[in-house]
């Protein structure tokens, strides 16, 4: 409670829980409709706004997202363009405000498969995100720079919600 003995917002929470040795899912519910929040994994100029963590100091210096059945995707991080790290693959399914199934082609030993679901509830989304790695080592070294990132990067994108009036 505040100190008016008003209780406090409760913040979303993100859950990161590894299902089996090449699996992992991740739950956040975020306050705004499906169709705003589908939008903000979608659209590039949306995608820059929240996708890299800022604490890093890294930021998405490019992002190309031709997001249909078959188009591509190529994400380059970086704290400027001496250094960077790209994300790419292809978009397997596409089913606006609902579904997103996508490669992760450039890991080694093979890609992952990422699925993001959009469900809307009371004009919250509950995004549910599950990826399945090539091998235990491919989602270990996946962990490693993603846990507190994808916190990180979530919060980001709550933020994003409220600038786009998706309590509206």
């Amino acid at each position: 409670m505040d100190a008016r003995g008003e209780s406090e917002p409760v913040k979303n929470r993100t859950t990161v829980e590894r299902r089996s040795e090449r699996e992992i899912v991740i739950t956040r519910t975020f306050d705004g409709p499906a169709r705003i929040v589908f939008e903000a994994w979608t659209r590039p100029e949306l995608l820059k706004r929240w996708w890299a963590p800022k604490s890093t100091g890294v930021s998405l210096l490019s992002c190309e997202a031709d997001v249909r059945v078959g188009g591509t995707y190529r994400f380059v991080f970086g704290h400027d363009a001496s250094k960077t790290m790209a994300f790419f693959g292809k978009y397997l399914e596409v089913t606006p405000h609902s579904r997103l199934v996508w490669t992760n082609e450039e890991g080694e030993g093979g890609e992952a498969i990422t699925t993001v679901t959009f469900e809307e509830k009371g004009g919250k989304t509950l995004l549910v995100l599950h990826e399945i790695h090539p091998s235990k080592g491919a989602l270990d070294a996946a962990i490693a720079g993603m846990e507190g990132g994808i916190r990180e990067t979530f919060e980001q994108l709550d933020e994003l919600l409220v600038t786009l009036g998706a309590f509206r």
